[in-house]
């Protein structure tokens, strides 16, 4: 026996009460020894030598040694005994030490002599005592084999045998669960020596129980072993650690469950016979045969892999699955749960599991029917794998699919826990018996199960689901998942299906499953999807035609419907629709067959042969399949075109079709239904005005499938030429309608459809012709009706011409041929784009061209206006040019030579008309110039002549081909010119006239057109000459401007003129101008402007009227500030109103007509720009006109050193104090801000709502864009004038909305994308806003805010920060230098910002993280200045700011409530809260102050002034918040090693006030900072230990202050012990395993404390509540020398209950509560070891519910003591309440799982809220009566229940009671 080191250690202190007597529960216990007291001297002086030996274990036991002494001086005592005298005087005491020295860490040679003392005593005391006594002995005894030597292992059996199996049955039997797990760790070996001799015990055990069971019960529960058996498995189903054991027995001695004459059979009608079983197997299953399941259930779940092996093996040799018992004997749901835990295994992936688990799934080997027992199902011997099959089926499919069914709706939110069913499923599809029967029963719930998952859980958890899910959707047989897919969608459209939400339900099951997972398969694509096609376009129709259609309201389902049928028209591949080869069927043949035989053939196909194409062929070939699709789809686009009670649109059926027609190519489906008559049919169906319009979707639908027929197949289109037009025709009249301006809901799609017609015959310009046909009738009509018409027709024409050329644009940008040059004017596109949009617009554009000269006309004013400002102007310039262009008369490329007349080529082909047609036209454009007409004549190109390379300008090409038609003549002279040609010369000289007129004429100064006029005047007659003049004289005069400054002045004048309209506060006028005396303007002209921007009927000339105020805004001058509040609050009432009708078109089906929004909200903000460009130029004039008065010297700082100007005027004067019209023209600026924001943010951020008609979504990206950019323009004007007052405008915006808005978002947005607001300009302005507020006297007054925005300063810098998270890392390096300053200017003066200094650091953290992540941030100078300003603002906080609001609990509780909807509110609330902004930015600091030692004195700093003052308040812990606790930990984690914080941390510890603590902060924040600082500081707990004393009664039994003296000392001993408690909950499992022996100590010392020593016994419920928190966080290997400590101190509390118990005064209240808890813990945690002891407290065999009729057995102390108190109480005891059993089937919230959770908490609180009162506050009488008494009597069924229930142990809320309890009452 060698010294082992660990056994130097004190395992066990001594203890004062060595030979303490406590209470038996049991009355024989005692008898004996009292009365030999009493009567013989011998046995006293016996009792006395033992008490001599047990008070020798006082000395501290240092070595083994000493323990073996110890026992050797014991055993010497015991061996005086009297010979007549068979008792052990002091047996409870003795039966302890011997417990304690048979502790695990001892050495063997220790346990042998404990062993040996024991066998003294059981062979002193005889059986009969020992029986008496087994509860005080066998506890101890019977953990040795556990841990157990080879040398020890011999010495016990031997104990065991001799005496223990000895006994009487009845004594073996409440303690039968302790002594099987007593032998169990000795059967774990199989080799070991003494493995017999261990099962030969294990078996004379169970021969001792049957004896006396035999001769007690009745004969059908207890016959034989039946109480072993029971037993048996409750040990084996509770103790994992000893389940191998366990095993190694059951495969010997578990008697077989199976009948042997049965195998190889099955019954045909599926029943069991009612055969007897042996009746060692009857047995085993009475009286409670659901243990045997329970069983297996724990062996078969066992994480060993062994085990798992063995019970498999088991259950196909003793329970095989058609075992009586586990059909007839059991309920369904405990042969589901066998059958679960076996389907388990699979989750391993282990062969060797699988082959077992198929084997008992599947059966045996069918068996020969030679001898004339051939079963009656005869077919399957043939087949093996079929036999098995239908065992399976017969015998154990419901449960298995019942059971994972289960497994699937289980409610969790785990991954894992979700993913199990999809795994478990896939290995059981290895074996197609057991797959193949199963997966079709549980394919649609398994789907159904993921997709409601995904609707719950984050993206990465549906993702891990996913992985399995989609290996298990990928084994299963592609037949099996399109039947199910087609069952259902065809069981969703059963209008027979009444529950609809199911259908919808389904449908959407569809849609997941076909969007989430593989069906790209090979046989899937070609076979299966064309049978799901055409089985929902069968389903759909046969819905639609019945009378009563159930889907008339279901739209939502239908569209659904449609939704997937065609995703799969456009998945399925061509070649499965139809017959590349030929084929001598006629794919056609089919088409007459009636649908319901289709349908049914597609079920049949898939219910009787699983889909399998092995089995069976396709119902359909693919043409034929093609032909009925075809045809099916066909009837619903008709259905959908023609009835009116289906809901569906003809949307979706027209692309199916359409997309089915490319496919099948093949249309002969379709000739018997002349498709071009349902067209006609439907155009022609309402063709009168006031009828309403044909639905769009009709003529889109219409539009998609005529193309598809024509041009799928390119040299057989479907319809002949020559029938198109008597379709395309009343098609395109019915487009024509919804160009109308008034409802532009449809504009891009109405254009759409008018590109796609077209491209069905393009060379017959059909299309071209019908637009132009349109146009034609409308001008044919008589004066006086047709104006409206006529100009409604242009602007249709508009609208068309618009989104055409957007349709080009976005065309050519995705085909990547198009460029961009920086004017913004597209480069003419590629000739066939060019070409494809001329033979659309070319003949309408030239018919509109036509009404210019019809001048008065509404047409020609619109056409006139639309050209005015159109973007797309070069493409009307090209299509003249490229007529002219292709001319014979100008074809020569000869320039105008005098004297040379160019050659008479028009002889051949007079087309001098059109020439005078074309130039005509142009003409009439330059009539009514504007600024865009001359620059698109300047800056684009003319298209290149095929004779020339050359690319020149319009406007130089117009000029030369002007003078080309001036060369047009028959002779020498012009007399004998026909009449055209005059006019044609006339029209030339105009336009050259025109162009002179124009501002760019300069750029054709060079061409010295004077000298080829010149020339031409020698042949001009006299009516021409005069224009030649004159244009001469313009040519003359333009060839004199020579002088290069006047030359550049001219050049620049364009650019002023296309950038009139942005607002800028530079603009330098000439000082004449501003001398001007204004004219004042007419009274009535403001409200005339009012009415006419108010008025509806002038919408449609809005821009004239824009124009009118242009023209009259200079009148105002310096009366506009009186009117100009009127004016911009109408406009922006208007803008307001109007955007709000264009948002409400967007958001619903109605088409509106009324009004026309978006060109009116277009107009109506170029006015507001105007007005507001006019106001702010005036008000700049004003203040220049002020005193000139020099700014003083600024300070050297930010705001003296800041570029002055950068967002107010150029100029550098001072502004005077024109303060009214100022305030007047910012508030209208706020105003425009708002509205422009709200426009802004439409398109970009969506309909607070969400509403959206999805049927014109490209129509309204196209409005919200256009939108959007015209509101971003007015914004970069509105910033460059007043950008300080802008952004404080948006500033108010973010602060009003809430912190998730995406108003706030999208002010951010604005910010981010605006040229004005880049951050270098944002960031100085939100300063200089922060500085007018805080300290205005020291800014600039030019810089200064108006402080017209409601916004305080702390609104201002909570913006600060947000603005500065959205920016880029990279913009830091051009704010850094602004910021540095502002905040060293701050440093400098910190008094008047102190309200803003908390949220300045946040800013500058966010700064230091963002600088971090960059290269700018790199930079050593930078980052020490940056930590360095971060230090003096944390110092000027905790300066300029009292921390003494800390300290007060009301401003704590104030502020945590404070309202926080909005940003405002949240930075409001911030402002006060500093440590809100300290805990958020402590994480982060590493980052910021880069060295450590920074980090240290900003750490030491926060503690000093926050942490410090807030726990050393008077208030405390009051005052503590969850803020300053996750500041704490914040602090911890970032400066371990900081001694500070650590400091603050134990002063409050050990503050006596801290268990005040609100239990929810304590649990939550308090015990991880505990667990923090104990994981750090080592020494916490051993300091701790060292205040607890051992009690003593010396000094204190009498003088006055005696018991002031011992309360104090048992609070301070309460408040220690609730403090470890508390370390020891909050510290992680085995923290403090190497103190273990030291708390052992204090334990025991303080256990033996009595009501008088110093601590009293009234510190025991401490001392259980540390044992309940060591037992929470102590493993069972370290627990181990804990447990006859807990014995011992559980006995002596119960026993104390019992009305005539000497220790009564032991235990108060509440230490009584507290055992009682320790007790519930133990059942509910129920530790390996403490099962060794549960019979002592609670019966743990089945008893507990199937109690014997007559039994001699002792009762566990529970029910001994309850039945006692039962008995004890009095007629007039108080009636109890009802015990509120806790159901052990109650499932949590998270898991649906069942728990075992505590029984006697939810008692005390039911009965706590009954009375108001503290159960603790009752009297000991009522306590016992109404709590006590009713738990104990309860607590062993509600622990079987538990156990059988099988619910996991509740371990959070055990731990959450004793944290409660260690805080204990305020």
């Amino acid at each position: 026996m060698s010294l082992d080191p660990a056994a130097n250690l004190q395992i066990f202190p001594p203890i004062g009460s060595v030979g303490r007597s406590s209470p038996s529960p049991r009355a024989a216990r005692t008898t004996t020894e009292e009365s030999l007291f009493t009567k013989d001297k011998s046995f006293r002086r016996y009792a006395a030598g033992v008490e001599r030996a047990l008070a020798l274990w006082d000395t501290a036991q240092q070595e083994w040694a000493d323990y073996i002494s110890f026992l050797g001086r014991l055993l010497k005592a015991l061996q005086s005994h009297p010979s007549e005298i068979p008792v052990v005087p002091h047996s409870d005491a003795v039966a302890l030490r011997l417990s304690q020295c048979l502790n695990p860490v001892l050495p063997s040679g220790v346990h042998q002599k404990a062993l040996e003392v024991y066998g003294y005593i059981f062979s002193t005391i005889g059986n009969e005592a020992l029986a008496r006594d087994l509860n005080l002995y066998f506890p101890g005894f019977s953990s040795v084999l556990s841990f157990a030597s080879l040398s020890v292992r011999p010495l016990f059996l031997s104990i065991f045998e001799s005496y223990i199996l000895k006994l009487d049955g009845s004594a073996l039997r409440p303690a039968l669960k302790a002594v099987i797990l007593c032998l169990l760790p000795g059967l774990e070996d199989e080799t070991s020596e003494d493995f017999e001799r261990m099962f030969a015990a294990l078996d004379k055990l169970r021969d001792a129980v049957k004896t006396q069971s035999d001769e007690i019960g009745d004969s059908r529960t207890e016959t034989g072993s039946s109480h072993f058996w029971q037993c048996f498995f409750l040990a084996t189903i509770t103790n994992a650690s000893r389940r191998q054991g366990a095993l190694a027995f059951l495969v010997r001695r578990l008697p077989k469950f199976g009948i042997s004459n049965r195998q190889g059979s099955i019954t045909p009608d599926g029943s069991t016979s009612t055969e007897t079983l042996p009746v060692e197997a009857e047995a085993a299953i009475s009286p409670e045969p659901g243990l045997l399941i329970r069983c297996f259930e724990s062996g078969l779940s066992d994480p060993q892999l062994l085990i798992q092996r063995g019970f498999l093996d088991l259950l196909v040799s003793h329970l095989p699955l058609d075992s009586p018992v586990l059909q007839q004997r059991i309920g369904k749901e405990d042969l589901e749960r066998l059958v679960t835990a076996a389907a388990g295994v699979v989750s391993r992936r282990e062969m060797s599991l699988n082959r077992r688990l198929w084997a008992w799934f599947l059966g045996p080997e069918p068996a020969p029917g030679a001898d004339g027992n051939e079963p009656v199902t005869s077919p399957t011997t043939a087949d093996p794998s079929a036999y098995h099959a239908a065992y399976f089926s017969q015998h154990g499919l419901q449960a298995l699919t019942r059971s994972i069914m289960k497994m699937i709706k289980r409610v969790s939110t785990s991954p894992f826990d979700r993913a199990r069913p999809f795994r478990v499923c896939l290995s059981l599809m290895d074996r197609w018996e057991v797959g193949g029967l199963i997966v079709p029963e549980l394919f649609l719930p398994a789907l159904q199960s993921i997709q409601s998952y995904s609707e719950i859980a984050t993206k990465e958890q549906v993702d891990e689901v996913m992985k399995s899910a989609s290996a298990f959707f990928d084994g299963v047989d592609s037949g099996l998942i399109w039947g199910k897919l087609v069952e259902l969608m065809t069981s969703a459209l059963n209008v027979k299906n009444t529950n609809r939400r199911g259908a919808l339900q389904s449908m959407k099951l569809a849609k997941f499953v076909l969007a989430r997972f593989n069906l790209k398969e090979e046989d899937m694509l070609v076979h299966h999807m064309p049978l799901m096609i055409l089985s929902t376009l069968a389903a759909l129709n046969t819905a639609f035609t019945q009378t009563d259609s159930g889907l008339s309201s279901e739209k939502e389902l239908v569209d659904l419907a449609l939704e997937i049928t065609d995703s799969l028209v456009q998945i399925v591949p061509d070649r499965a629709l139809r017959d590349e080869q030929s084929d001598d069927q006629d794919p056609t043949s089919t088409l007459e067959t009636p649908r319901e035989f289709i349908i049914e053939k597609i079920r049949v196909f898939y219910e009787e042969s699983q889909g399998s194409l092995d089995v069976v062929d396709t119902p359909f070939t693919a043409a034929q399949l093609g032909q009925i699709i075809l045809l099916e789809s066909y009837r619903m686009f008709a259905d959908s075109l023609q009835s009116s009670k289906t809901t569906v649109t003809s949307d979706m059926p027209s692309r199916i079709l359409a997309n089915l027609i490319f496919r099948v190519q093949q249309l002969d489906a379709l000739d018997d239904l002349d498709p071009f008559s349902v067209f006609q049919q439907v155009l022609s169906t309402q063709t009168h005005q006031s009828s309403p319009m044909l639905p769009f979707g009709h003529l889109n639908a219409i539009t998609y499938v005529l193309s598809a027929l024509q041009t799928a197949r390119n040299a057989d289109p479907y319809f002949p030429h020559s029938q198109l037009p008597e379709t395309v025709h009343p098609l395109v009249a019915w487009l024509w309608q919804y160009l109308s301006p008034l409802m532009p809901k449809y504009h891009v799609e109405a254009v759409r459809c008018i590109l796609q017609l077209h491209t069905v015959s393009p060379s017959d310009r059909m299309v071209e012709a019908a637009i132009s046909s349109i146009i034609v009738r409308h001008t044919s009509m008589p004066h006086g009706s047709s104006q409206e018409s006529l100009a409604d027709s242009g602007r249709r024409f508009a609208v068309l011409w618009t989104q055409t050329m957007y349709e080009l644009s976005l065309q050519s940008e995705k085909r990547g041929s198009l460029t961009r040059r920086h004017s913004g004017v597209v480069v003419a596109p590629p000739v066939s784009t060019a070409a494809g949009f001329q033979s659309i617009l070319t003949r309408p554009l030239l018919l509109l061209l036509d009404s210019l000269a019809d001048e008065g006309t509404e047409l020609s004013a619109f056409v006139s206006s639309w050209l005015r400002d159109l973007p797309t102007l070069n493409w009307v310039f090209e299509v003249l040019a490229i007529h002219l262009q292709s001319l014979h008369c100008l074809s020569s490329t000869d320039n105008l030579v005098p004297g040379k007349p160019a050659p008479q080529r028009w002889r051949r082909a007079d087309d001098t008309k059109e020439c005078l047609y074309y130039l005509n036209h142009i003409l009439n454009i330059l009539k009514r110039p504007s600024d865009h007409i001359w620059e698109t004549l300047v800056k684009e190109s003319a298209p290149p002549d095929h004779e020339s390379s050359a690319r020149i300008s319009l406007q130089e090409w117009l000029v030369r081909t002007c003078l080309k038609t001036l060369s047009l003549h028959t002779g020498t002279t012009e007399s004998v010119g026909t009449g055209h040609l005059q006019e044609l010369y006339q029209t030339s000289i105009t336009i050259i006239s025109q162009v002179y007129q124009s501002p760019f004429a300069l750029s054709i100064r060079d061409l010295e057109l004077e000298v080829p006029l010149m020339a031409r005047l020698r042949t001009a007659s006299p009516s021409l000459q005069s224009l030649l003049l004159d244009t001469t004289l313009s040519a003359l005069e333009l060839r004199l401007v020579r002088p290069p400054e006047q030359a550049n002045a001219e050049q620049k004048a364009p650019n002023q003129l296309t950038h009139r309209s942005r607002l800028s506060v530079a603009i330098n006028r000439d000082s004449l101008e501003t001398e001007l005396q204004p004219i004042p303007p007419p009274p009535q002209l403001v409200e005339i402007l009012k009415y006419g921007f108010t008025s509806p009927s002038s919408r449609l000339v809005l821009d004239d009227w824009v124009h009118l105020l242009v023209k009259v805004l200079p009148l105002f001058d310096d009366t506009i500030f009186q009117n100009l509040l009127p004016l911009v609050e109408c406009l922006c009432k208007q803008i307001t109103e109007t955007f709000e009708q264009l948002k409400t078109i967007f958001s619903t089906s109605k088409n509106g007509t009324e009004i026309s929004p978006e060109p009116t909200l277009i107009s109506l903000i170029n006015g507001l720009e105007q007005i507001l460009e006019k106001a702010h130029y005036r008000l700049t004039i004003q203040e220049n006109k002020s005193t000139i008065t020099k700014s003083p010297e600024q300070p050297q700082g930010f705001f003296g050193n800041m570029v002055s100007g950068v967002f107010a005027s150029d100029s550098s004067h001072t502004r005077t104090p024109t303060a009214n019209s100022r305030l007047t023209v910012l508030l209208c600026f706020q105003d425009t801000v708002r509205i422009c924001f709200a426009i802004w943010s439409w398109g970009g951020y969506g309909p607070k709502d969400g509403r959206q008609d999805p049927t014109s979504a490209a129509s309204f990206g196209y409005t919200s864009l256009r939108m959007r950019n015209r509101a971003r323009r007015i914004l970069e004007h509105l910033f460059a004038a007043e950008a300080l007052e802008c952004l404080e405008t948006l500033a108010v915006l973010w602060a009003h909305s809430t912190k998730d808005d995406l108003h706030a978002t999208a002010v951010m947005g604005l910010l981010n994308v605006l040229n004005g607001s880049k951050p270098k300009h944002t960031i100085p302005a939100i300063f200089n806003a922060v500085y007018s507020r805080t300290n205005p006297n020291a800014l600039d007054p030019h810089r200064m805010s108006t402080l017209t925005s409601d916004l305080t300063d702390t609104d201002l810098v909570t913006f600060l920060v947000d603005y500065t998270m959205s920016l880029e890392d990279d913009a830091m390096d051009e704010i850094w230098p602004d910021c540095s300053l502002f905040l060293r200017d701050v440093l400098a003066n910190p008094l008047p910002h102190r309200q803003i200094l908390p949220s300045l650091l946040e800013f500058t953290a966010v700064i230091g993280q963002k600088v971090d992540n960059t290269n700018f941030g790199e930079q050593r100078r930078l980052r020490k200045e940056l930590a360095d300003i971060f230090t003096r603002i944390l110092t000027a906080v905790f300066t300029t700011r009292s921390m003494g609001f800390l300290q007060d609990p009301a401003q704590v509780a104030a502020a945590e409530k404070a309202s926080s909807s909005t940003n405002g509110g949240i930075g409001q609330k911030r402002a006060t809260d500093v440590v809100s902004i300290l805990t958020a930015v402590v994480p982060n600091l590493p980052i910021i102050l880069v060295e450590n030692d920074r980090v240290a004195t900003v750490v030491t700093n926060i503690s000093t002034s926050v942490i410090g003052p807030t726990f050393r308040a008077k208030a405390f812990p009051d005052n503590v918040s969850k803020g300053i606790l996750d500041l704490l930990q914040g602090l911890a984690k970032v400066a371990q090693s900081n001694k500070l914080w650590k400091k603050e941390i134990s002063d409050a510890f050990n503050d006596p006030r801290f268990l005040s603590t609100p239990l929810s902060l304590l649990r939550t924040s308090w015990l991880p900072i505990l667990a923090q600082w104990t994981h750090s500081d080592k020494d916490r707990l051993p300091e701790l230990l060292s205040r607890l004393s051992a009690p003593t009664t010396a000094g204190i039994m009498f003088g006055v202050g005696a018991a002031s003296a011992r309360q104090e000392a048992d609070r301070k001993t309460q408040l220690t012990l609730k403090r470890i408690a508390l370390l020891i909950l909050a510290s992680p499992e085995d923290a403090f395993t190497s103190n273990l022996p030291q708390i052992s100590e204090k334990v025991v010392e303080l256990l033996s404390a009595t009501p008088a020593s110093s601590p009293s016994s009234i510190t025991r419920a401490e001392v259980i509540i540390l044992l309940r928190a060591l037992i929470l966080k102590t493993s069972s290997i370290h627990l181990a020398p804990l447990w006859p400590t807990i014995n011992a101190e559980l006995t002596s509390a119960l026993s104390s209950l019992l009305p005539d118990a000497e220790n009564k005064e032991h235990y108060t209240n509440t230490g009584l509560i507290q055992a009682c808890k320790l007790l519930d813990a133990l059942v509910v945690l129920d530790p390996d070891d403490f099962q060794l002891l549960q019979w002592l407290y609670v019966s743990d065999t089945i008893d507990a519910v199937y109690k014997p009729a007559t039994s001699t057995s002792p009762l566990s102390l529970a029910d001994e003591i309850a039945e006692i108190l039962s008995a004890s109480e009095t007629p007039t005891a108080r009636a109890r309440s009802s015990v509120p059993y806790p159901s052990t089937s109650q499932t949590t919230a998270a898991s649906g799982d069942p728990t075992r959770s505590l029984f006697l908490d939810p008692l005390i609180e039911a009965l706590e809220k009954e009375e108001g009162a503290e159960v603790t506050d009752m009297a000991r009488r009522e306590l016992v009566d109404r709590v006590i008494r009713p738990f104990l009597g309860s607590l062993g069924i509600v622990a079987f229940e538990g156990m059988y229930g099988g619910g996991r142990k509740d371990w959070e809320g055990v731990w959450e009671s004793v944290v409660r309890d260690a805080r204990g009452m305020e």
